[in-house]
């Protein structure tokens, strides 16, 4: 592993709102660069009562305004919500304003449900433009030709490093097609990490963008001082992707002891699936899961993610993470193949 990062969805808390959440997202940026971290990543999503990043581009941009040196960017922006020019044009501006440290993470779902869906003016059924969007996005991030009948100014001759995401093999096999890097969500969708990986590094073309594979897997985390106290405040995420699983979005919950019981046997087992790749409990506990995931999967970098809903918690949380992961990153790797 070369490298370590972080994810945000920048949750809304139960009791607090928007603001806070954004706030808050801030402090964690700021406290993920002094921890060394490599990359501070927000995602796009819709609709939804407990993630305050929907509008992404502007979260990105206040989040690496607040911040120095640490890489910020999108994991991801939804691409088929949006016309490729305009997603250029916001990146490129950002890659304008913050110079060599934006990132793009691109991905080919919604994000969100069928009405916001409607709302957003996409068809669910409509023709699957997402291999050649792709192909158009990346172009404008190139210097333009001046001939070029449309440019996207800010954005020409940013080289935005584009990322493709995936939870299936679907995204592996265009990452590898196009010469991409390739981030895998199997924080939230673990089942097929293995079959992504092997097809993407199997299959992967040297392209302009990377001469060699690179491959981001995701885990959930959530350290504290104790493996009862970690327990504790774990139980917030697991309530909210109960939510999920269940339809019914809800602000980030107040964590609560005993959880489990809390859920039907069912649902249970559809959020212990989805938290099936993480590392969980005391600082000791943290590190030996992180580094078994490591072990297993050989990712060259680890994104790290995470709601709890105290905020001081949470950053003593990904502390306790990036103490774990330096201990991990391969110091002997000469070649950085993704910036």
């Amino acid at each position: 592993m070369q490298k370590f990062s972080l994810l945000d969805l920048s949750p809304i808390p139960e009791g607090a709102g928007p603001k806070e959440a954004i706030a808050n997202s801030v402090g964690l940026a700021q406290a993920a660069e002094k921890a060394g971290y490599h990359r501070y990543w927000m995602a796009e999503h819709h609709n939804m009562k407990g993630i305050a990043s929907a509008a992404t581009s502007v979260v990105v941009g206040h989040v690496a305004g607040a911040t120095k040196t640490i890489r910020v960017g999108a994991g991801g922006i939804m691409l088929p919500n949006h016309a490729p020019l305009m997603v250029a044009e916001h990146f490129g501006t950002l890659a304008t304003l913050y110079p060599d440290r934006i990132d793009l993470g691109v991905g080919r779902a919604p994000g969100t449900d069928g009405a916001t869906m409607r709302a957003l003016r996409r068809v669910a059924n409509e023709r699957d433009n997402f291999p050649n969007d792709v192909q158009e996005l990346i172009g404008y991030f190139q210097e333009a030709n001046e001939n070029a009948p449309v440019r996207a100014i800010p954005g020409a001759g940013t080289n935005v490093p584009v990322w493709m995401l995936g939870s299936s093999t679907y995204g592996a096999q265009l990452a590898a097609h196009l010469g991409l890097p390739y981030a895998f969500a199997s924080h939230f969708a673990p089942a097929l990490i293995e079959q992504a990986i092997d097809i993407y590094r199997s299959t992967f073309k040297p392209s302009a963008h990377l001469d060699a594979p690179y491959v981001m897997i995701g885990a959930g985390v959530c350290a504290a001082d104790t493996a009862e106290e970690a327990e504790f405040l774990r139980s917030s995420i697991i309530l909210a992707f109960a939510g999920y699983v269940t339809g019914n979005s809800v602000p980030l919950p107040y964590p609560v002891k005993d959880v489990w019981s809390q859920l039907s046997a069912p649902i249970a087992a559809q959020v212990k699936q989805t938290q099936a790749l993480s590392a969980n409990g005391s600082p000791e506990m943290v590190r030996e899961q992180l580094a078994e995931i490591v072990a297993k999967y050989q990712p060259d970098e680890l994104m790290v993610t995470g709601m709890i809903h105290n905020h001081e918690a949470r950053v003593r949380s990904f502390d306790i993470a990036a103490e774990a992961l330096r201990d991990l990153v391969d110091t002997k790797t000469d070649a950085v193949a993704a910036a």
